[in-house]
């Protein structure tokens, strides 16, 4: 027995037919006769009638196979190709090397399991990650070793990320964070304002700058007892000098862009910038009478101007949630004093309550500026 496939044509159709035929003898002739159509079944189960009549043996994928091992895949996937389409490679370094997929390689084990390099290495037998970017074989000291050699193009790859992320004269953002220390032998690994939960750790700092969506440009990093405003103007200095960007409009909070900085940023030529004002500066613009609170009955934003403040904007936003937080712990810090005051005297003696200052203004400044040319 066998399948044959009939082919018939009426007009411009074709039609297609499966038929289970039996060959069998008359004397000296070989015959043939139509046993079953099988045109109705399945594409797949006439190939298993077809080929079983052929001789062949059709066991079941399970049966046929044996799984020894797997591998997480998909995410592994779906951060290798984002790193591709983003050009992660050619920014670390246009020519192909070993060193340049092991950067690859620690840049997406940050993004799936973020571990200390041993750890890393271990991904490569519990993903596709090291297969599928051939670094399945690499142990923690290549890995270090790759990290020397990215230091060494540091600032190569940042003048390839500023020529793709960064113009003259747009608006970028710097901000200083920290990540705490295990060890003894970071010579960065000091004591300082944690930023992290971790105050009994030493940790070690470092300074982002990002264009305004946030597309990273540089990093640096500082010692862990570091102030924020003193890393500011070496920053200016290597965006302006050495990644030779003239025209910038710097933006950082009022932690980062005190007035002694901004005093320092109206001597550079071309930077402007974009901060906030303390609270002791806005209460000084309410008591001159330049932030007058009537102002947001009608509306929540504004522009004033000071002679203390000469060629700057000054913008005022009225917030209504920080409004309401600010009322809230007022009235919860109202509440704790009396509550003390009670608890004292019902105690026989006098206990002096608690008190914390706060700003009544009703809103935030902002204050952006640029040098006055000559």
């Amino acid at each position: 027995m066998h399948v044959v496939r009939i082919v018939t044509r009426r007009g411009e159709h074709e039609y297609v037919a499966y038929l289970l035929r039996q060959s069998y003898r008359e004397g000296s002739q070989v015959k043939n006769r139509t046993l079953a159509n099988l045109s109705a079944l399945p594409p797949a189960a006439i190939e298993a009638v077809r080929r079983a009549l052929a001789g062949e043996l059709l066991v079941s994928a399970q049966e046929a196979l044996t799984i020894e091992r797997s591998w997480a895949h998909g995410h592994v996937a779906a951060v290798v190709g984002a790193a591709q389409r983003l050009g992660l490679a050619v920014v670390v370094d246009p020519q192909p090397s070993r060193q340049r997929d092991l950067v690859v390689a620690m840049v997406a084990a940050r993004v799936l399991q973020p571990a200390s390099k041993l750890a890393t290495t271990r991904l490569w037998s519990t993903t596709s990650l090291g297969s599928v970017l051939g670094v399945e074989d690499a142990n923690e000291d290549e890995l270090y070793a790759a990290m020397d050699w990215l230091l060494e193009r540091q600032g190569v790859i940042e003048q390839r990320l500023v020529k793709r992320y960064l113009a003259s004269g747009e608006v970028v953002l710097y901000d200083l964070s920290s990540t705490y220390v295990e060890g003894e032998h970071c010579p960065l690994a000091k004591r300082g304002f944690s930023r992290d939960g971790r105050p009994g750790k030493a940790q070690v700092e470092f300074g982002l700058l990002t264009n305004a969506a946030g597309d990273p440009i540089a990093i640096e990093a500082f010692a862990g007892n570091t102030a924020d405003p003193t890393t500011f103007q070496g920053q200016v200095q290597k965006v302006k000098e050495r990644l030779g960007v003239a025209e910038l409009v710097w933006v950082a909070d009022r932690g980062m862009l005190t007035a002694a900085q901004v005093v320092k940023l109206q001597q550079v030529v071309g930077a402007s910038w974009i901060t906030a004002l303390r609270a002791p500066s806005i209460k000084q613009l309410v008591e001159g009478g330049a932030i007058q609170l009537s102002l947001f009955d009608t509306q929540n934003l504004a522009e004033v101007i000071d002679a203390r403040y000469p060629g700057e904007r000054l913008v005022v936003c009225h917030n209504p949630l920080l409004a309401e937080k600010r009322a809230r712990k007022r009235e919860d810090m109202l509440l704790a004093t009396e509550k003390g005051a009670v608890q004292g005297a019902s105690h026989g003696r006098t206990r002096g309550g608690w008190w914390s200052g706060w700003t009544e203004g009703r809103g935030e400044n902002r204050r952006t500026g640029r040098p006055r040319r000559q």
